[in-house]
């Protein structure tokens, strides 16, 4: 039994929806971003100020002048990650969670028991399943914000964790949620997740 599930997703594919699903079906905590930040900012280390500034952006000078053995030194974006990836560990250590987003499953990789998801679906797909969310935005305005949260992601995944987001090779199974519909995917990590 796999009792540690994170799951990473391209902007609109539903992946926190489908975690939700999961986490209901097994019985397991559900943590996405807002907990994860939540947990951060009670480390007492950053403002919420801080987190909401420098949330998943890259900085642009990294490092530039920085000691890499000085935490309170490094870039406050560095601090953040830090901090999000020490409550991901923790969420971890107590086992039946699903995880979404944050890159849990490259912090979590040498963790046993765990399956690590990755959801995506077509960009018509998601543009059509965002706009139900954004009422007031334009289609145009919902492309541009898809395309902008997806290009972060990958940005912020290969900044901190050299890895490529939505790359297979990361991931223990990878779905998509335009083809399979929210529910299939969850009836499918559900199965995996207990065989």
């Amino acid at each position: 039994m796999k009792n540690i599930i994170t799951i990473s997703r391209q902007f609109g594919a539903g992946g926190g929806t489908i975690g939700k699903m999961v986490a209901k079906e097994l019985g397991y905590y559900y943590c996405d971003k807002d907990m994860i930040i939540r947990a951060a900012i009670e480390s007492g280390n950053l403002s919420p100020d801080e987190v909401r500034f420098f949330d998943e952006k890259v900085p642009r000078e990294f490092g530039i002048g920085q000691s890499l053995f000085d935490f309170y030194n490094k870039p406050l974006d560095q601090r953040l990650f830090n901090a999000q990836k020490e409550a991901i560990r923790k969420v971890a250590e107590k086992g039946n969670c699903v995880i979404v987003g944050r890159n849990a499953n490259i912090i979590l990789k040498e963790f046993d028991r765990t399956l690590h998801i990755f959801v995506a679906g077509t960009e018509h797909y998601r543009v059509n399943r965002m706009m139900e969310r954004m009422p007031g935005y334009t289609e145009e305005k919902v492309l541009e914000k898809l395309r902008s949260v997806d290009k972060a992601r990958k940005k912020y995944c290969k900044h901190y964790t050299d890895t490529e987001f939505g790359n297979a090779a990361y991931y223990d199974l990878c779905l998509k949620s335009s083809t399979l519909g929210l529910e299939r995917c969850a009836e499918i990590i559900c199965d995996v997740a207990r065989n």
